[in-house]
């Protein structure tokens, strides 16, 4: 009974903590929460998925400047990609990555729909992946550039929830943006006096 009761009070604490994260980030990027800045972003995420991909295609040799190009390439790509990953989440809310418990039908319903898309993406990409290598496997370092395409389309796949939400989702509603900001602006005027 003590372990029930501990876990209990752990999960209503760790939901706790993603409600104070969500409200948080629900402040943030108010003027980006249309249809229209979320494809920009989503479009952002797809190049940076086509730079690691690019990246790791043109790895063959033993070339220097074959590998400071991969490595330009590789590094800024994945930059990309993170960045555009975490305003995807921060423009697309709680719906990319936060705990089900906070979630409600609706949205839980879009979770799981983008999820199981996102699965069958991965199942593609991997027998995608598995082509690669057959194509590639007597060539030199065939391992190697195996396992960098193997990694660029495994991010790609990880990306693929994200965007369809970023894509998808409709505009939020303006009076709700309003009230937030009404609501954010108090709370740090009323900070503010407290600390003052």
């Amino acid at each position: 009974m003590k372990s029930r009761r501990s876990w209990e009070q752990a999960l209503e604490k760790h939901r706790e903590a993603v409600l104070e994260h969500e409200r948080r980030n629900a402040t943030k990027l108010l003027g980006w929460r249309t249809r229209h800045h979320r494809r920009r972003v989503v479009g952002v995420v797809a190049l940076g998925n086509l730079i690691m991909i690019t990246a790791a295609a043109i790895v063959t040799e033993d070339d220097t400047a074959v590998w400071v190009t991969f490595a330009c390439l590789w590094f800024t790509g994945l930059a990309v990609i993170l960045a555009g990953q975490h305003v995807l989440r921060i423009l697309a809310g709680r719906m990319t990555a936060q705990y089900l418990g906070v979630l409600d039908e609706r949205e839980r319903l879009w979770r799981y729909r983008v999820n199981h898309i996102g699965y069958q993406v991965a199942v593609a990409l991997m027998i995608v992946a598995f082509g690669y290598i057959m194509l590639i496997a007597k060539s030199a370092e065939a391992a190697y550039r195996g396992g960098l395409m193997l990694m660029a389309l495994a991010l790609l796949a990880t990306s693929v929830p994200g965007m369809i939400l970023g894509w998808t989702l409709p505009d939020d509603d303006p009076e709700d943006i309003e009230e937030l900001s009404a609501t954010v602006d108090a709370a740090g005027k009323s900070g503010k006096e407290a600390n003052g």
